[in-house]
């Protein structure tokens, strides 16, 4: 019996072993499971750094953490641009759960070395340039930039601090890039700004190694072999490029407020205030896609516009409510132009530009106003087909008929409606779509039905 039992163990521990053996010839044979290849996002960094650039780089950095990418690159070749986007970009490349490499290809100067500052890694290619990066205030038209006030240097050297803490690199370097007043011994003398050259960045440790390719770079961070997607704006973003540009903001500043002017002065609601109303809603929704316009300026111009609307439509004259109410558009359209680190100049700046804007629209609009229908174009925008009694059309009361070419005094301001006293009856009148001020002689230019038409008398248009 125990003979028996015996064997019985032993050939039992023979078939356990006989089928591992088969069951590790079958693992053998089965293939690895593929590693996923990983992905690379390369973003261009390159031109002029402006508002539309931040919202960018932001919509690739929330796509690389949702495709769990190994790396985001930054393409960067630039001389600078706008410090308030630069900050934006630094804000997000510092929060962002991807890892982050500046490729320094083959310079990043002022705005384009904070972006590069607030990256995991810095890599510059032979040749390239980092640094000088002191604010500068645009002068008037034809003059050269000037440094801005010591507040804005100040603000601004402190983000290039603060980043270079966050990626432990040396914060004096940093600084040195802002501020002309910083001395380092042996690499930069009081009253010049920093800017390091590959060779200095590298012994300094502000970049991490040299590239002069993408490949290179790759090989670098052990990424030879992963998938690269390249990036460009979408339209939706260069449209804001293009609407926060200055130049174009302030065309369509002018063309705002002309349109909202020109639709004031006349009656109804036509071309010109739907198009001063769209060019307004470009301007603001334009800049608070760039992080430049909050509440605050959309409620300070929605309350400006209904002062305005109260002064035109409701209260006579003008007073505090037209004055506050355009106060409150020109601060909220100032505000919108501005963004962080802003100082009292740029602040002055901005509403320059908003107040020369709202200038040249009013001179615009009352040449428009005052020499449009003379003109054949707008002699062709007005009815002229005669609508005769035959035709089954009505025409004025005799009793109306009768104050043609009589001259009177307006009691009220014509916006274009209002009352006049003609020949010691106050009748209600309107004009031909000019505002007339109360205690203005006007005569009847014509009758249209019930509608007495009136235009300032020969005698005092040379003084108005």
């Amino acid at each position: 019996m125990r003979v028996t039992g015996a064997a019985g163990r032993r050939g039992g521990l023979r078939l356990a072993m006989c089928a591992a053996s088969i069951l590790a010839l079958v693992a053998a044979g089965r293939p690895a499971p593929a590693q996923p290849r990983p992905v690379v996002h390369i973003v261009p960094i390159h031109g002029m750094i402006d508002m539309g650039l931040a919202p960018f780089v932001q919509r690739i950095l929330d796509e690389a953490a949702r495709d769990s990418a190994s790396a985001v690159i930054l393409d960067i070749n630039t001389f600078g641009g706008r410090v308030d986007a630069a900050v934006l970009i630094r804000d997000a490349l510092l929060s962002s759960r991807v890892r982050t490499v500046a490729f320094i290809n083959r310079r990043a100067i002022s705005a384009g070395a904070l972006i590069s500052l607030a990256a995991e890694r810095i890599v510059i290619a032979d040749g390239g340039t980092i640094g000088a990066a002191t604010p500068v205030q645009l002068g008037q038209t034809g003059s050269e930039p000037g440094a801005v006030q010591e507040k804005s240097v100040s603000y601004v050297r402190k983000e290039f601090r603060a980043t270079a803490d966050a990626r432990k690199r040396p914060a004096l370097i940093a600084e040195a890039m802002v501020d002309a007043d910083v001395v380092i011994p042996g690499v930069i003398e009081k009253g010049k700004l920093l800017t390091l050259t590959t060779e200095e960045a590298l012994k300094h440790g502000v970049a991490d190694f040299r590239a002069n390719s993408l490949d290179v770079v790759l090989s670098q961070l052990s990424l030879s072999g992963a998938e690269r997607r390249h990036f460009a704006p979408n339209w939706g973003e260069n449209l804001v490029r293009l609407i926060t540009h200055p130049i174009v903001a302030s065309l369509l500043l002018s063309v705002a407020m002309l349109g909202i002017f020109v639709e004031i002065r006349t009656p109804g609601f036509g071309v010109p205030g739907a198009l001063g109303l769209a060019s307004l809603a470009l301007v603001l929704g334009g800049h608070w896609m760039v992080q430049l316009v909050g509440w605050e300026e959309l409620l300070l111009v929605g309350l400006g516009l209904t002062l305005l609307g109260l002064e035109v439509f409701v209260i006579p004259g003008f007073g505090i409510a037209g004055i506050a109410g355009l106060a409150a558009v020109l601060a909220g359209l100032t505000m919108a132009l501005v963004g962080q680190g802003a100082t009292i100049r740029t602040l002055a700046n901005a509403a320059g530009r908003v107040s020369l804007s709202v200038l040249v629209s009013l001179a615009a609009g009352m040449l428009l106003i005052r020499y449009l229908p003379r003109l054949p174009v707008g002699r062709r925008l007005m009815l002229e087909t005669e609508l005769s009694a035959g035709g089954g059309y009505a025409s004025a009361p005799e009793r109306d008929r009768n104050w043609l070419g009589q001259v009177g005094r307006t009691t009220s301001p014509l916006r274009p409606a209002g009352i006049a006293e003609i020949d010691g009856a106050r009748i209600d009148v309107v004009s031909e779509g000019e505002l007339i001020e109360a205690g203005t002689t006007i005569v009847v230019s014509r009758v249209d039905g019930n509608r007495i038409v009136v235009r300032r008398h020969r005698r005092n248009h040379g003084k108005d």
